[in-house]
Formats: C-alpha cells, sequence, structure tokens
C-alpha cells in the first residue's frame, strides 16, 4: 500500500474518535483478562503446599504426640 492510501485508511477508521474527545479507548483491540500468574500455576502452588501440609501432619502423626 502506498503511504497516502495507508493514511487515508487510518483516518477513515480513527474519524469517529474526532468527536469522542477524552472518551477514546486506547486500544480498538478488545481487552483480554490478563492474570498476573497463570492459573495452572496457581493450581500448582496450592497443589504443592496443600500436598505438604497434608505429609507433614500424617508424619506427625505416625511419630506419635
Amino acid at each position: 500500500m502506498a503511504p497516502k492510501q495507508r493514511m487515508t485508511l487510518a483516518n477513515k477508521q480513527f474519524s469517529k474518535n474526532v468527536n469522542n474527545r477524552g472518551n477514546v479507548a486506547k486500544s480498538l483491540k478488545p481487552a483480554e483478562d490478563k492474570y498476573p500468574a497463570a492459573p495452572w500455576l496457581i493450581g500448582l502452588f496450592v497443589f504443592v503446599v496443600c500436598g505438604s501440609a497434608v505429609f507433614e501432619i500424617i508424619r506427625y502423626v505416625k511419630m506419635g504426640w
């Protein structure tokens, strides 16, 4: 595409934003929910922590109060 055609296309795409001053979204792409950590990583962490707690309780009970 020639630069003039590209600019014309961009102007048409964003011309509706001119009258929405202050209320324009930062991006036209739909925003996805992003987690700081992946859900499977959180699940793995909970599994390891709870699993180790269960093993500690079992070990404590076997030793005899």
